[in-house]
């Protein structure tokens, strides 16, 4: 399947970030719900006992996905991990509820940082979690070679798939009515936007098609890392708990 780059509504400066906050609240419980930080514990820590940091840089963290999680297990593993959450479209209310939960281990930016420009003051693993597909090839080509010439580690999680077995992504709507209530903190406008006006479910439904359509194979992950400066590349994929899908990943190590 051709992968195409139709425009997903939460890239664009436009949106309105309420709808694009609760979507991504949406999908951070999603993840949760899929235990999908038990997929990625043992790839997150062989990537960061390679690279020999112990901090984090998660990019494009929407409403900061399974990093909470992830701290949490590698600390309780004896590794000392500190991990920073930032976004081109910071969602602050779900940074500060994570930070103020972490124990001082996560904090956030509220500056936007552009995964392909990162600040040279942000130092340690790149991560982005299920956001790799948002890049067009030349601008996830630039995300992969100025991790590369940062001399910094990144690492690359993708549930995004180019395959019939996504179509099960138009049910979407269903889940976000069914999820809802169970969402926290409890907001008056996440009821609102998802049953009165219905614009995060039908956010979600746009999108996640549109994420499918875009994601990228292990071929193409190689493809975009090659010609970087000298770094140890990894691609392959492992399968969701119980089933449910497979992760991609791509992992960079300096050499």
């Amino acid at each position: 399947m051709k992968r195409l780059h139709l425009f997903e509504l939460e890239d664009h400066s436009w949106f309105p970030s309420t709808i694009r906050d609760l979507a991504t609240d949406y999908l951070h419980f999603m993840e949760m719900a899929l235990k999908l930080d038990s997929v990625l514990l043992p790839l997150v820590g062989r990537a960061i006992a390679e690279s020999g940091t112990t901090q984090i840089v998660d990019l494009c963290s929407g409403g900061s996905g399974p990093l909470p999680m992830l701290v949490k297990q590698l600390t309780a593993k004896g590794l000392p991990i500190t991990a920073t959450l930032t976004d081109l479209y910071p969602n602050i209310p779900a940074f500060e509820q994570i930070a103020s939960a972490s124990d001082s281990r996560i904090t956030f930016t509220r500056e936007p940082v552009d995964a392909r420009t990162v600040p040279a003051s942000l130092t340690g693993l790149r991560t982005l979690f299920n956001a790799f597909h948002h890049f067009a090839p030349e601008d996830a080509r630039s995300v992969l070679h100025a991790a590369a010439a940062a001399r910094q580690p990144i690492a690359i999680f993708e549930l995004s798939e180019r395959s019939p077995r996504m179509i099960s992504v138009v049910l979407v709507p269903f889940f976000v009515w069914l999820t809802t209530p169970f969402m926290r903190p409890f907001l008056w406008r996440r009821l609102l936007w998802t049953y009165l006006i219905p614009l995060v479910p039908l956010t979600c439904l746009w999108d996640g098609i549109v994420s499918q359509l875009r994601a990228y194979t292990m071929d193409e992950l190689r493809g975009l890392a090659a010609g970087s400066a000298p770094m140890r590349w990894e691609t392959g994929q492992v399968p969701m708990v119980g089933g449910l899908g497979r992760l991609t990943y791509l992992i960079g190590i300096p050499a």
